[in-house]
Formats: structure tokens, sequence, C-alpha cells
């Protein structure tokens, strides 16, 4: 089964109240869980995304896109990044999950549907 794992945070925010020792500490791990879930043939795809500071939000006003900065302006913490598993369980997924929550507080897990619903 597909999911995807989504990782909140603000890297701006990281490196005022974490030390460098701990910001290499997490980078190590994150590489860590890339290698290993490549080697499990676990990995679908991953990336690291800028800090939500750079982000876009997109609306339509008189059927216009209108782009104001994001993220929304009551979240401190935004999508940092994401890795879409392809494991055997959800009980797996849940233990991946676990292991990034010791460094980003808070994890989504999202299953990942072949197609779109049946209507």
């Amino acid at each position: 089964m597909k999911y995807m794992i989504a990782m909140f945070g603000s890297a701006s925010t990281m490196t005022e109240v974490q030390s460098p020792e701990w910001i290499t500490e997490m980078i190590g791990f994150m590489r860590q869980l890339d290698s290993t879930l490549t080697e499990n043939g676990e990995l679908v795809y991953n990336e690291g995304l800028s800090d939500g500071s750079m982000a876009k939000i997109i609306r339509l006003e008189n059927g216009q896109p209108v782009a104001t900065d994001g993220p929304f302006a009551e979240a401190k913490e935004s999508l940092i990044g994401f890795w879409i598993v392809d494991v055997a369980s959800e009980e797996r997924a849940i233990e991946i999950c676990g292991q990034i929550a010791v460094y980003s507080g808070v994890v989504e897990l999202r299953p990942v549907p072949a197609g779109p619903p049946e209507v």
C-alpha cells in the first residue's frame, strides 16, 4: 500500500531554537532513513521543501488567480518535506512516521489511492 508521509516544521524557527549539533543529527537521520527505505524497496519518491515563508497561496478572485504570501497566516509550521512509500502494511508506515516524529513532533500519514474515487 502506498502512503504519503508529510513532515511539518519551520526551517527558520528551527535554526533559532535548535543547536547546530541537533540540526546535523536530524539531517543525518533523514539521509539514513532515505537510504534504508531505498534499500528496503519502500521509497517511491521524496522531497524536502523550502521553508513555508517562501510559499504562495493561490485563490480565485473574480475568476482570476491571485497569489498571496503563505502559508496560512495562523500556521507557525507548514509542510517541509514528504515521502511517498510503498509498504506492506499501515503498521510499517506508522513505524516510519514514529521515527520522523522524533525530529518534527507531528507527522501526517495519508493513503495514496490507486485512482480517483468512484462516483
